[in-house]
């Protein structure tokens, strides 16, 4: 059975990343109607470049138009999808009724998946889209193996399940908030989510008002609704017997290390899985890797039935390692590297270098130059460009990362 591994892309460095650390196809969100409208997104141009570098490595690209609009919302939306159809993208996701019919009426040969936005919890949903003319549809993150398993069996054999194994878990039920518009008058099923859950809140009793009382976590807040995040890569032959056939990434607006390790983890696991299902056992490393990036307490969900508890104990989040320099280029003749400084680092600091397929191996920073050649000491000057002396054979989008605090000034 064929697997896709399904990754986030939140600007065309994360697509590219993406692709190259192991994505099968990503989902994008173009300027408008996609509900991460916080992202940098692609405007047409960059989706046309994004469709290239993707379609030239055999990559599919999902275009997200997931809001549940309003009246004005649905201005030059029909002009939008036709766009979509005529550059080439593979799919797109919609949750509303209204938006689907729209494709069907301007771009009746064009891919559709239904969003868990829809709130997909049973095979007569399912059912119901796939009649409909939908090819996929992604599961709500409510539901368990034996649910999911249930619908498997039941819903049309060639209607794709998709569901989400990784990332942030939202406290609203299938991420129907109504927190964002209520404080903020930001609509989160328009895009414009604020992010209340992650507000320091006081409790006050009923009886007295005007008395706050704080709820103490630690020096950085409390935040009483914020969901653990999730990560499945210890149960990978658990989600495939399930009949999941798309694994998605959550994380449109995490970072373009976020993203590398995710996926590298993630492709390693199925692709060690399917090759030998008999003689499988999972890999510590990859949860190593995986809690290297930026992420809350891991759960796995609602996938063993409904848990104990959804909230986590601390506010912070846990990062242990940042990305400090992308590989631009290695000259294999001289032994040079170039790169993409995105946290500064010190002569003599020890890196290590994260790439797409090989385990991940250390270097040491012996020699660094400006590129006026003049022997840097640091590189203190965000996203400068810079040269390196090293004898390992660096390949372009291998990512230089350091733990945390390693020379840190």
């Amino acid at each position: 059975m064929k697997i896709e591994l399904l990754a986030p892309a939140g600007n065309l460095e994360k697509l590219k990343t993406a692709i190259i650390y192991g994505a099968d196809a990503v989902y994008i969100g173009g300027e408008a109607y996609s509900l991460r409208a916080m992202a940098d997104n692609f405007d047409t141009e960059t989706m046309k470049e994004a469709l290239k570098f993707a379609h030239d490595r055999g990559v599919k690209v999902y275009v997200t138009v997931n809001i549940f609009p309003h009246n004005d919302d649905l201005k030059g939306l029909p002009e939008y999808i036709k766009t979509l159809d005529e550059i080439g993208v593979d799919a797109i996701i919609v949750s509303d009724l209204g938006v689907f019919s729209i494709v069907k009426d301007v771009a009746p040969n064009l891919e559709v998946h239904i969003s868990t936005q829809a709130n997909n919890t049973n095979y007569k949903t399912c059912e119901f889209w796939h009649n409909l003319g939908a090819k996929r549809v992604v599961l709500a993150r409510e539901l368990s193996l034996k649910e999911i398993k249930e619908i498997r069996e039941k819903a049309p054999k060639d209607l794709e399940i998709e569901a989400f194994v990784h990332g942030a878990m939202c406290m609203a039920y299938s991420g129907r908030c109504l927190l964002s518009n209520y404080m903020t008058h930001r609509d989160a099923n328009r895009g414009a989510c604020a992010h209340p859950c992650r507000y320091k809140y006081y409790l006050v009793e009923e009886k007295r008002p005007g008395e706050y009382y704080q709820v103490f976590e630690d020096e950085r807040g409390t935040y009483i609704m914020n969901s653990n995040d999730l990560c499945m890569i210890e149960y990978i032959p658990e989600l495939v017997e399930s009949g999941i056939t798309s694994f998605k990434i959550e994380g449109r607006m995490k970072s373009s290390y976020y993203v590398a390790t995710v996926v590298k983890a993630y492709r390693q696991a199925i692709d060690s899985y399917l090759k030998d299902k008999e003689d499988y056992k999972f890999n510590p490393k990859w949860l190593e890797e995986l809690s290297k990036a930026s992420h809350r307490e891991f759960s796995t969900g609602f996938y063993f039935g409904k848990p104990k508890k959804q909230v986590y104990e601390s506010s912070s989040y846990i990062r242990t390692h940042d990305i400090v320099g992308l590989v631009l280029d290695y000259d294999e003749e001289n032994k040079i590297a170039t790169i993409e400084q995105r946290n500064k680092v010190f002569k003599g600091d020890t890196v290590e270098v994260l790439t797409p397929k090989d385990d991940n191996y250390n270097i040491v920073l012996d020699e660094m130059w400006n590129l006026d050649g003049d022997a840097i000491e640091s590189t203190p000057h965000p996203q400068m460009i810079y040269k390196l002396k090293t004898d390992a054979k660096l390949k372009p989008y291998d990512m230089l990362v350091k733990e945390k605090g390693d020379s840190d000034e």
